[in-house]
């Protein structure tokens, strides 16, 4: 008897959000609203289960669900108020597709699954510790690098490539990318910063110096505690942190702390899916509800 097959864990945000501004408005309904987003979001997900010619096998899920969530959760704006601040209000047309898309997702037999007080991150950060816990195996489908602290050997981030391709990076990818293993992420992130989501990092400490005192002196709290230790005395080794480094993180300390609390993923209790396969027959309906013809059309050859 073969394994199951992972659970696909889906950003929508993220999904309808890329979709809306990568494809264009004129994609509309009978009524003549945009479904641009809701359709670059469904078809990013089949393109992993029924791939195009060429592209590769495609993913067998056990079950998909597509995670929603608050844009920005309430304790971190409250720990570190400029989070999220730069971002610009959703645009109407988004919010009216954001709205419908989970009848939509639920169509093809997709479980929907959110938060009020959390962000989609966080929720899927927790399906996949559940499902790894429960010895499953979880696949998240996001463009956000947060979710790299997700990845573990049960656990891996699917990137989407051109041509309908895709790859799956593991804990030996985020160390390639990142210099630090997926444990060490938030730390990373602390350090670094992240402008998507408004956190400057430490002044002056760039992507390649934060992976460099992290690989030396560990998770940010030992950092922290060794910049104490060197005030006043002399560097003698040059594979320690430098004076200026040093100073830099004693005079920042309590905002990194901060800026780690935030970049760190939040668990939620969140059920589990049963093992559901994707209903081409419902989703190719749904479709046609929403005005997408050659969608219903495909998925309906799918069903077939």
């Amino acid at each position: 008897m073969s394994a199951p097959g992972p659970l696909l864990i889906a950003d929508t945000p993220w999904l309808l959000y890329r979709s809306f501004f990568a494809l264009p408005s004129s994609i509309a309904d009978a009524d003549g609203r945009p479904v641009n987003a809701l359709l670059g979001t469904v078809n990013a997900l089949l393109a992993l289960i029924d791939p195009p010619a060429g592209a590769g096998a495609g993913v067998a899920p056990r079950a998909v669900v597509c995670a929603t969530g608050a844009e920005e959760a309430r304790y971190r704006v409250e720990l570190y108020p400029p989070y999220h601040a730069h971002r610009p209000k959703m645009p109407g047309e988004l919010a009216e597709q954001w709205r419908r898309a989970p009848e939509l997702l639920e169509a093809f037999g997709w479980a929907v699954a959110g938060s009020d007080d959390l962000e989609a991150d966080d929720v899927m950060f927790s399906l996949a510790e559940q499902e790894s816990e429960a010895g499953g195996r979880a696949l998240l489908l996001t463009g956000d690098r947060d979710l790299y602290g997700a990845v573990s050997q049960h656990v891996a981030v699917v990137e989407m490539l051109k041509g309908g391709r895709h790859a799956q990076i593991g804990p030996e990818q985020v160390l390639e990318r990142y210099g630090v293993p997926p444990e060490l992420v938030p730390d990373f992130i602390a350090l670094r910063g992240d402008p998507s989501d408004g956190l400057p990092g430490a002044p002056g400490i760039g992507a390649k110096t934060a992976a460099a005192l992290l690989r030396n002196y560990g998770p940010l709290e030992d950092l922290l505690a060794a910049a104490r230790e060197a005030e006043g005395t002399v560097r003698r080794d040059p594979d320690e942190m430098s004076p200026r480094t040093a100073a830099t993180l004693r005079e920042h300390d309590e905002l990194l702390r901060t800026f780690k609390r935030i970049a760190t993923l939040q668990r939620i209790e969140e059920p589990l899916p049963g093992d559901r396969p994707t209903d081409f027959a419902g989703g190719s309906r749904a479709a046609a509800e929403h005005g997408m013809k050659r969608l219903s059309e495909r998925v309906a050859a799918l069903a077939a």
